[in-house]
């Protein structure tokens, strides 16, 4: 299946507002528990295409993020973010919403979220209650602006392949849109949509299809080498 890339470039302006970013200079306390439990992880190979792409344009997104990450404090600024936003969303975690994983082999972040909690059925609008949840994924996407955003739509297997991949990039796109709404950086951002060709689990039964129906957000270092 050919998936597109959804990137879309906005006003130089938007861009100009949205470059100053808060950054790790201030104290803050961190919840000492994690909490939920991690409902699976993409593919290796969305993950390398997904590094890869961002590998090519990684001059740009240096001078973006103002200097990259460097040594061991890469590790430290993306277990600090998985912290962050694990605390931030303890209500959604303890309610099976969305799931927040930090892989240690390469330090990206992976925040998984249910689309039926976000989207309606056959919808790409999202849900007035449900900017509550991104107002906080933004705020702490803003603290730590040495990093890159990847939007990706997954959908079940009811409907048409073509429908369900359309319907996956529409919804990557809103919650994208919805980021660089709330002064997240753009060149940060990105949107792809997998369609129904990368389940987690069996699209046989509903529980399955629920699964199935995502967004995730692939949070990745900016790395200065």
């Amino acid at each position: 299946m050919r998936i597109p890339f959804l990137a879309i470039p906005l006003l130089a302006t938007l861009v100009l507002s949205a470059c100053t970013t808060n950054d790790l200079g201030d104290s803050r306390g961190l919840s000492k528990t994690q909490t939920g439990a991690i409902i699976g992880t993409a593919s290796g190979a969305a993950l390398g295409a997904i590094i890869n792409h961002k590998n090519r344009g990684k001059g740009a997104l240096i001078g973006a993020v103002g200097g990259g990450l460097a040594g061991t404090g890469v590790g430290y600024y993306m277990d600090k973010q998985a912290k962050d936003l694990e605390k931030q969303l303890q209500p959604e975690i303890q309610r099976g919403e969305i799931s927040v994983e930090k892989r240690a082999g390469d330090n990206a972040l992976l925040v998984s979220m249910t689309a039926n909690t976000g989207f309606d059925t056959n919808s790409a609008m999202l849900k007035p209650g449900y900017t509550t949840t991104l107002n906080k994924i933004s705020r702490v996407l803003n603290q730590y602006g040495k990093t890159t955003v990847t939007v990706i739509g997954h959908t079940d297997s009811v409907g048409s392949d073509a429908a369900n991949q359309i319907l996956s990039e529409n919804r990557a796109q809103s919650v994208m849109n919805y980021f660089a709404g709330q002064n997240v950086n753009p060149l940060r951002l990105e949107a792809y949509g997998r369609g129904e060709s990368e389940p987690r689990a069996d699209n046989a039964t509903e529980a399955g299809r629920q699964l199935n129906r995502r967004v995730e957000l692939w949070i990745l270092p900016v790395v200065a080498n």
